[in-house]
Order: C-alpha cells, then structure tokens, then sequence
C-alpha cells in the first residue's frame, strides 16, 4: 500500500477493514464509517474469491488482479462514505477495480521487449473498451461466477504441489500470506516469494485460465480434489501451537470442497470428498 494513503486498513485477505485515520470531512459521522466498512467487509467475505475470479478472467494477471481489487476497496472506503453504498456493491467494485487495473496498465510503460509492449497494448484497449461499453450501458456489470476456472488454474499440474495449496487458499480461501505461513510453520517471508513465483510462473507458462476440456476433466478434477485433501488433512493432523488455524484450514477445505460441489454438483467424486 503506498505510504501516503490517508488511512488504515487490515488487507483485504483478512476481511477485517476498517477507517481509522480518514480525512476530516470523511470522519464526521462515525455511524455512516460504521455502515460503510461493515458493508465492504460484507462484501469482501462474501464475494472475494468471485469478484478476484473474475477480474483475472478479464485481466489475465494475478498479480494486476489482486492489486486492483485492492485499490478498488480502498476506493469504496472513502467513495461509498461520500456518495452512499450503490445498488450493486459487488458491481460497482468489480467495475472501480478494472478501472484501476487500466489505471496500472498506464503507467507502466517500462517493458524489455517489444513483445510484452504489444501485450501490453492489447490488454489495456480490451480494458478499455470493456468500460467503454459499460458507461454506455449506464450500469455496473454483472459477475460471472469464474470460481471454477480458478480453482482448476491454481490446482494446475504443472505447479508444485505445495504452490497449488498455498495459491488455492489464498486466492479462493482468501487467506493472508502470512496465516499461510503459520499453517505451513514457514516463514512469511518465504511464503510471500512462494506465491509471487507461481503467479509469475502461470503467466509465463501460459497455464490457461479455464475449465478442462471433457477429456482432461477426470484427470484435472483428482488434482483439485487432492489439493482440497491435502489442505483438509494440513489442518485435522498437523500439530503446532497455532491449534485455530489448523482448524480453519480444514473447515476451509471443506468450504472450498462445497463451492466445487455447487458449481459442478453432478460430480460423485467431489460429492465423495
């Protein structure tokens, strides 16, 4: 977070916000600061893993994906003070983020190559036109549940094993680096380049972003469904002091297990699980 912003918040990961340093003319009315981050903590609990799903279907980036959701929250904290929560939070978020996104894209303009100014460009005119399209509809968008799509690009078979559980909690179980530290007794610091070389290396690999085709849907499924034992069994077994993340990481599993079931229900081996 850039240090010259004028508040204070937990990240978003923890789903734990609040206002605490707002500037004056936002921190006149406690109960509307209240309202306001009880909302966006609502929001983020409840939405997290399919408003990131979404934009890094739109964006294609992890990383840029998580920054912009980001940078949209911190929006929502002082906009939603100043103009009222809108009819469609979840929308109006998704909408601010991709903003922002387009907003990063811009002023990023240090590339090595020609190749990655041209994806670059690409990028950014999609973007564009995206918003474009949607000012003229005059309304925030609606979300298409990518949840699925997700689950399967961070429980890919070409990442290790250890790096589709730590991304998979992350990214869907909306868990910080640091609480998938202590569950994993690494240090922050370690896991935090963990993550960072997995998205970069989705980026790099060209893993797609996209349920399996039919004919690699049983072979890809039993990779998800041992990630979601493997995390399961990290918390029921595993011993160390801290005894409540243990516990969550296997009711996050079994969390994570019921959004696979919801999305694809007619799956016995998921229903098994």
């Amino acid at each position: 977070m850039p240090k010259t912003a004028p508040w204070n918040y937990v990240p978003l990961w923890t789903c734990q916000l609040w206002v605490r340093a707002l500037p004056d003319h936002l921190n006149k009315d406690p109960a509307l600061a209240r309202k306001t981050t009880q909302a966006i903590e609502s929001l983020v609990r409840e939405e997290h893993a399919k408003l990131l799903a979404a934009l890094i279907f739109q964006l294609g980036d992890f990383q840029l994906a998580e920054d912009a959701l980001q940078d949209g929250i911190e929006s929502a904290l002082i906009h939603w003070q100043r103009n009222g929560i809108p009819r469609s939070p979840a929308g109006w978020l998704l909408q601010t983020a991709r903003r922002k996104a387009i907003d990063r894209l811009r002023r990023n303009k240090n590339f090595t190559s020609k190749s990655h100014q041209i994806t670059h460009d690409v990028k950014l005119n999609a973007l564009m036109q995206m918003d474009s399209e949607e000012m003229a509809m005059r309304s925030a968008p609606p979300i298409s549940d990518e949840r699925l799509a997700l689950i399967f690009t961070c429980c890919h078979p070409a990442i290790g094993e250890k790096s589709r559980i730590a991304l998979t909690l992350h990214t869907l179980g909306g868990l910080s680096t640091g609480e998938i530290a202590r569950a994993f007794l690494d240090k922050q610091s370690t896991m935090a380049q963990r993550l960072v070389r997995t998205k970069r290396k989705i980026l790099s690999a060209k893993i797609p972003y996209a349920v399996p085709e039919p004919e690699q849907w049983d072979e890809r499924l039993q990779t998800v469904l041992n990630v979601l034992y493997l995390i399961f069994n990290e918390g029921y077994f595993s011993g160390g002091t801290d005894g409540q993340m243990r516990v969550n990481l296997s009711n996050e599993a079994i969390r994570l297990t019921r959004i696979l079931l919801e999305l694809k229900p007619e799956e016995a081996e998921t229903e098994g699980l």
